[in-house]
């Protein structure tokens, strides 16, 4: 593998590690909904592009209005939406299940950019793809399974409770399905741009979409009487400083590093390098949880790992590879 794929993975790596901290945050702040939560987050996120803007300004003149059009769907859709699935599935589900589900992303993006991307990536050939995706959809499955045995074991669970968690996080999947193939699409349209930059820009425009939910969520609260003391809720302290760390870390850190990884790396390629982002949140949620995973959990990462590092030794072959010849 060339030297800038080599750096490319890093950056897929710290994104990965940055953005495995969004899945605990819903549970140190389990008594926050869900709104609360995906809003303050990214109104955090926008308060701290601010700045950034600033900084990056000379890379933002030159965004067009199409730019600026892409960068609010972006944000819509693979900020907001999407963590507001998340949130609500693992304060349903726990924080393992949803993990997990959100862990098949690397071979829904990979299958998805096999067969969108090949004419600008190149092909990689199933016959070759499909022993990495097999090794990463059993260690799926494996931790699944364990996390499964040890919900139907607990006399308390709400298995019902558990299972619309679990439909949350299917809609959290469709986003970051969507979302990744996008940002990559313009990445790789404009290899001039910075990546900071459109990190940046992204956060920008996410401020107004949070503004106005935070506002929306506020007037509901007043107008249904809700028991709810806005606008930081009953730990204003744990709250804002959570959101201002993710908001930083995960939102715009971690952005800035997957978008750096995005300009160097084929989509298929990217797309299964967000198992780091599954492995780092099982990570702090089995810390958080003051336990060490089981030996089917170990198995389970073992092979997400191994599917991996399969993966980054297929090289792609061109698009026109697959034609026939005249």
């Amino acid at each position: 593998m060339m030297a800038g794929m080599w750096i490319g993975v890093v950056f897929a790596l710290a994104a990965g590690l940055m953005w495995g901290l969004v899945f605990v945050g819903p549970l140190m702040l389990a008594d926050y909904p869900a709104v609360m939560l995906s809003f303050g987050r990214y109104l955090a996120f926008g308060l701290i592009a601010l700045p950034l803007a600033w900084w990056d300004r000379a890379h933002l003149r030159r965004l067009t209005r199409a730019d600026w059009t892409e960068a609010l769907k972006l944000a819509l859709v693979g900020n907001v939406v999407y963590y507001l699935f998340l949130s609500s599935a693992i304060q349903r589900a726990g924080a393992p299940l949803p993990t997990m589900i959100i862990g098949t992303l690397p071979v829904v993006i990979a299958t998805c950019a096999n067969w969108r991307n090949a004419a600008r990536d190149g092909r990689l050939p199933w016959r070759r793809l499909a022993p990495s995706l097999a090794l990463i959809a059993l260690g799926i499955g494996l931790v699944n399974h364990a996390e499964w045995v040890a919900m139907r074991a607990d006399p308390a669970a709400d298995l019902p409770r558990y299972a619309l968690g679990a439909l949350l996080a299917v809609g959290a999947v469709v986003c970051w399905t969507w979302y990744p193939l996008r940002n990559a699409d313009w990445l790789r349209a404009h290899p001039d741009r910075s990546p900071r930059g459109w990190a940046t820009a992204q956060g920008v425009a996410t401020l107004p979409l949070a503004a106005l939910g935070f506002a929306a969520t506020w007037l509901w609260f007043a107008a249904t009487d809700a028991p709810w003391d806005m606008p930081f809720g009953p730990r204003p302290a744990a709250y804002v400083g959570l959101m201002l760390a993710i908001g930083l870390l995960s939102s715009w850190l971690g952005t800035l590093c997957w978008n750096e990884a995005s300009q160097r790396l084929p989509t298929h390629l990217s797309g299964q390098l967000i198992v780091f982002e599954t492995l780092s949140a099982l990570a702090y949620a089995f810390v958080l949880r003051g336990q060490w995973p089981g030996p089917a959990t170990l198995a389970g990462i073992a092979l997400l790992v191994a599917g991996v590092a399969w993966a980054l030794r297929v090289e792609p072959e061109p698009a026109a590879a697959d034609a026939h010849p005249a």
